[in-house]
């Protein structure tokens, strides 16, 4: 753990340190035109011109009235910023105001990470991620938190404003920004707490529910921290102004009491005689040595989440759901009330340490959470984004201070408290050309792999394909298959999918229902083909779970190609995944398998590409294969076969043992002498 928390923590300085500098450019000429609130403006444009360099620094800052009401009023030259106690000029300056109320326009459907960019650079819509630590979290604290917390999403966000929700155990990858507020709400209803509950739900956490119970909260505590520590890098890379990161969790315990170190942590009172003893511990020399040990531990390992949330301009705001409390234990824990106090205090601390150090807030000790969280709200809606070029410029990879006031008398001032400068080698990769991006195709296929998106892809894996029909028209199938849960998120499975395909005429060719994937029967489910005629198609697909109401909508549109043209076409290609070589006899002897909706792998895979060619050659086919890199540069040439049961379809087999953890891209192709080869590309993620 120890190792994983070091790899964490340097990914954290290299990513927020690139988000607290640029590439220098030249500061603006001392007459440059000014808007009437002192921002640069271009004179040739008329539009404002944000400035960055090796030694910009931009800050964001938070000005109240004594009451909390924010002051909207002030100009740039009622700022004063010091960096080190060295005073600077103020050089761009700008008042970010969302009033939440909804946009003349429909916000666009969140699909794939250049969606989620695209949406996150709008300074209209503010970023909330819910980040629910139920590993440190009592069960009946999550469900009476339950409410507020989907209430909070109802009533308080704008339609443009975009939440994700993520666990301890949940993949970077998985966390995706939404607008679809409903079924974030839905997920926070579902929030169960598992604070000293260790029955292991998952393969991790299998591997430890052995260990005693110190060991296990230790792992958990560094588990959760960590995951505190990638989301701040995420976010700190999808815009440089205000994020807000709520954590709800009772706080981080530095060591547990005697009373609760158990041998095995899933086994109560075993090998431990103090468990029935409330005054074990008390008045302990050796325990009080221990216990400012730990708290040293703990200071240490916060610090590193709010470095990184600091620089990465993430403000966390710690919500506590249990509310007034008089001690940290139940009394069925048998923890004597001094202990139970001062432990309650610890996690307290914990909590508020993080929000102060961040700009955020720590709502804790209070039974009314909901209007605690409005501050949240309102410190996302009005605040200033001011920059500055550092005189002492400094390349020295250390924390330098920032203090920033206004020269007003009554505001009362907040702002981040500083930033961790470049080293000599970040400058040199600053200033280095920009790579080449990679062919716009190639782009586009990485941004379809299924786990990079949004939408109904936290729920289930969608793919379509469309193929001649033989009477001129176009056949799309489609098939879906359900993602498995990320370790510790309980949530309701999918059942079925109900599709509505409408042509661009506005005839509905396909209403119904789609069963889910069942490997068993002799026909699976998970799949539907139908008539199409060229041109676009609309689609609704509604995730339908045991309930009434959808777990989840999203609309989405596919262009049919004219099959009936004469030029030589290649159909969509189709993707198999086979994990053992019983899988892989199968399905070379099955003549029309059900694709896989799935586009990531493991090393051990080996999956098979189909595809067919249809129109008019001018000679011999030459059939070709390549795997690319994502940026599309070729690996290595691969054999095209034809396939085993079915003598018209060509086939390319990649085993994926050789490969590192990745994205790759599988190009097929078919061409004549003297025409044209067509191509299809088929992204896909190998993940270890």
């Amino acid at each position: 753990m120890r190792r994983i928390t070091a790899l964490v923590g340097l990914v954290v300085a290299l990513a927020v340190t690139a988000g607290a500098q640029e590439p220098s450019r030249p500061s603006p000429p001392a007459d440059a035109p000014k808007s009437t609130s002192g921002q640069e403006v271009d004179p040739a444009t008329g539009q404002p011109v944000f400035r960055a360099g090796i030694n910009f620094v931009r800050v964001d800052v938070i000005a109240t009235d004594r009451q909390g009401t924010p002051i909207v009023d002030l100009t740039r030259n009622d700022f004063e910023v010091m960096e080190d106690g060295k005073p600077q000029s103020v050089e761009t300056f700008r008042l970010v105001r969302v009033d939440g109320v909804a946009p003349d326009y429909a916000p666009q459907p969140i699909r794939t990470r250049d969606d989620e960019d695209t949406a996150a650079a709008d300074d209209n819509a503010r970023i909330f991620v819910f980040f629910l630590d139920d590993y440190n979290v009592r069960l009946g604290n999550s469900m009476s938190a339950r409410r507020d917390l989907a209430e909070f999403v109802r009533t308080q966000l704008a339609p443009t404003d975009l939440v994700a929700i993520m666990y301890p155990l949940t993949p970077l990858d998985a966390v995706v920004l939404t607008r679809d507020h409903e079924s974030v709400t839905r997920a926070l209803e579902r929030f169960e707490g598992r604070k000293f509950r260790y029955e292991p739900r998952n393969q991790i956490e299998a591997q430890y529910a052995d260990r005693p119970t110190e060991i296990v909260e230790r792992i958990r505590r560094q588990v959760s921290l960590s995951a505190l520590k990638g989301l701040s890098i995420k976010l700190g890379a999808l815009r440089e102004g205000r994020k807000a990161i709520i954590l709800v969790s009772e706080g981080y315990t530095a060591m547990l009491p005697p009373q609760m170190r158990d041998a095995i942590a899933t086994m109560p009172g075993l090998g431990n005689p103090a468990r029935g003893n409330p005054l074990a511990g008390e008045n302990s020399l050796a325990e009080e040595r221990a216990r400012n040990s730990a708290e040293f531990d703990l200071q240490t390992d916060l610090q590193l989440v709010f470095d990184a949330a600091n620089r990465s301009n993430a403000a966390i705001y710690a919500v506590d759901p249990r509310g007034l409390s008089t001690g940290e234990f139940d009394i069925a824990d048998n923890v004597g009330m001094r202990q139970s106090q001062e432990a309650l205090r610890s996690t307290m601390n914990s909590l508020q340490t993080l929000a102060e150090n961040t700009d955020g807030r720590a709502i804790v000790n209070r039974n009314d959470l909901a209007k605690g969280m409005g501050q949240i709200i309102r410190d996302s809606s009005t605040y200033y984004l001011i920059g500055y070029n550092s005189t002492p410029a400094p390349q020295d990879g250390k924390f330098h201070s920032i203090r920033v006031r206004v020269k007003r008398p009554g505001v009362q001032v907040r702002a981040r408290k500083g930033y961790w400068a470049y080293t000599p080698d970040d400058v040199v990769r600053a200033a280095a050309p920009p790579k080449k991006e990679p062919p716009s195709e190639v782009a586009r296929a990485v941004a379809l792999i299924p786990s990079a998106g949004g939408g109904n892809r936290h729920l289930v894996r969608t793919w379509f394909g469309t193929e001649p029909n033989g009477n001129g028209d176009a056949r799309l199938t489609f098939v879906w298959e359900p993602i498995p849960a990320a370790p510790g998120v309980k949530r309701e499975e999918p059942k079925a999918i109900s599709l509505v395909a409408i042509e661009a005429s506005g005839e509905e060719v396909f209403n119904g229902l789609v069963a889910p994937p069942d490997p068993v029967s002799a026909t699976p489910a998970g799949t539907v083909s139908f008539a199409v005629k060229p041109g676009r198609l609309r689609l609704r697909l509604s995730v339908q779970g045991d309930g009434d109401v959808p777990l989840d909508n999203e609309d989405r549109e596919v262009v049919v190609p004219d099959v009936s043209a004469p030029d030589l076409q290649l159909a969509t290609p189709r993707v198999f995944v086979a994990r053992n070589g019983l899988e892989f006899q199968q399905l070379r002897k099955n003549p029309a398998p059900v694709p896989t909706a799935s586009r990531e792998f493991r090393r051990t895979d080996r999956i098979v590409v189909r595809f067919d060619t249809f129109g008019r050659a001018t000679g011999p086919l030459v059939m070709g294969g390549r795997l690319l890199n994502r940026q599309g540069q070729k690996m290595v040439d691969l054999p095209v076969a034809t396939t085993p049961a079915n003598a018209g379809a060509h086939q390319v087999d990649l085993p994926l043992a050789g490969l590192a953890s990745g994205e790759y891209l599988l190009e097929v192709s078919a061409g004549a002498d003297g025409q044209d080869a067509v191509t299809e590309l088929v992204a896909f993620r190998v993940i270890g």
